[in-house]
C-alpha cells in the first residue's frame, strides 16, 4: 500500500511545485506607484515661529515612488514626497513651512493572503524646507538635511498588476531650528501601485 502510495505523492508534490512557481514569482519585480493624502506637523507649528501666532498644522501632500520586490517579505523604495505646509498668522505677519523630501527605504511585507498584506519601511530620506513670510518681517529662508524615516501600511492587491497602498509616515526632525524652525511630519496617504 505504501508503495502504491509513494509516486502518487511524488507526483502530486511535484505538480505542486511546478503550478506554485508562477505565484511566487509574481511577488518580485519591479514597481512604480503614486498617491496622496493628508500630512499633519506634529509639534503644531515648527519650533521658532512667532509665540502666540495661530497656525494650521495639516496639510496636502502627495508622493511617487518606485523601487524592486526582491521576494514576498523584501524589497526597497525610492520616493519622493511634496508633504505640503503649514501657516501661521498674526496681527502683522503671515508665514508658511513648506517641506519636499527624497527618500530611500527597506519594505518588510508580512503576507496575510493572497489579498492582503502588511509592511514596514524604515531608511533614510533628505529634506528641503522653505519657510516664507509676509507682512512685517518679510522674507524668505531655505534649509536642507536628512534623517530618518519609518512607515507602517496595508497593502490590497486588487490583481496581479494593481495594489492600494493605506498607509502611515513619520518623517523624523525637518527643517532647522535656527533657519526655518524644526518640526517631525506624520503623512497619512492612499496609493496605487503598479507592478510589472
Amino acid at each position: 500500500m505504501k508503495l502504491r502510495f509513494r509516486p502518487f505523492l511524488t507526483a502530486a508534490l511535484f505538480a505542486l511545485g511546478v503550478l506554485s512557481t508562477p505565484a511566487l514569482s509574481q511577488d518580485s519585480g519591479w514597481f512604480v506607484g503614486g498617491g496622496g493624502g493628508l500630512s499633519k506637523f506634529t509639534d503644531g507649528c515648527p519650533s521658532g515661529v512667532t509665540a502666540g501666532a495661530s497656525c494650521d498644522d495639516r496639510g496636502n501632500s502627495w508622493r511617487v515612488f518606485g523601487g524592486y520586490q526582491f521576494n514576498a517579505n523584501f524589497g526597497y523604495e525610492l520616493g519622493y514626497a511634496d508633504l505640503g505646509k503649514v501657516t501661521q498668522s498674526t496681527a502683522t505677519e503671515s508665514a508658511s513651512f513648506k517641506a519636499k523630501t527624497y527618500e530611500m527605504v527597506l519594505v518588510i511585507t508580512l503576507p496575510i493572503n493572497q489579498w492582503y498584506s502588511f509592511y514596514g519601511k524604515y531608511g533614510i530620506f533628505h529634506w528641503d524646507v522653505d519657510r516664507n513670510i509676509d507682512g512685517a518681517g518679510a522674507g524668505t529662508a531655505s534649509a536642507n538635511g536628512k534623517d530618518t524615516t519609518a512607515a507602517l501600511g496595508l497593502k490590497y492587491n486588487i490583481s496581479k498588476k494593481f495594489a492600494l497602498k493605506l498607509e502611515w509616515q513619520r518623517y523624523l526632525d525637518v527643517g532647522d531650528p535656527g533657519i526655518t524652525g524644526r518640526t517631525n511630519i506624520d503623512d497619512y496617504g492612499l496609493s496605487v501601485v503598479y507592478s510589472f
